[in-house]
């Protein structure tokens, strides 16, 4: 998992329960003196501890934290990738287009970065239905992005989750729909 995830939990856990949170975590996650540099790749389960950790804690479900944490990056993921972005684009659009405008960029750009997979379908114009592939299994963080940028574009959507790698499908079945 590249550093700029686990940047961004930082910031997300120094938002949600102050600065001194974030050390804390790392402590108690076994990681303390932890440096997450953005480019580098760092193993998949100190994500997993992270979050592990902040829901023991919280008393939140690991899907509902990695849901919030991924609604809260949207700000960032769009400033990050915003020449990627068309300016007409909107909710509906963005994610329609991710995989083949962002996730193909983000892959060029470094032979490290395992985004999930994203096959996406325009259903009609209110809705998209992603057929999610990741050995992650960060589908709670894929729903949060599609909830942040809703909210980025002032719209509202209801996410639905037919089927799940967590539950033993071979993917996650995600349906969009803009309200």
């Amino acid at each position: 998992m590249l550093g700029i995830i686990l940047r961004e939990l930082k910031k997300y856990v120094e938002a949600q329960h102050g600065k001194p949170a974030w050390q804390e975590l790392l402590r108690t996650a076994g990681l303390e003196g932890k440096v997450y540099l953005p480019l580098t790749d760092y193993p998949d389960a100190e994500l997993t501890r992270l979050v592990t950790e902040i829901s023991a804690t919280s008393g939140q479900s690991a899907d509902d934290i990695l849901e919030e944490f991924g609604e809260f990056i949207v700000p960032d993921l769009v400033q990050t990738y915003r020449t990627l972005i068309q300016p007409g684009w909107k909710t509906l659009d963005l994610i329609e287009h991710t995989e083949k405008v962002i996730h193909s960029a983000v892959r060029l750009r470094d032979s490290n970065a395992r985004p999930p997979e994203l096959s996406v379908a325009r259903t009609s114009v209110d809705r998209v239905e992603i057929i999610y592939t990741s050995h992650r299994q960060l589908c709670a963080v894929a729903k949060g992005i599609a909830r942040g940028v809703a909210r980025h574009y002032g719209e509202r959507v209801e996410i639905a989750e037919d089927r799940c790698m967590k539950q033993g499908a071979a993917d996650c079945f995600i349906r969009v729909t803009r309200t």
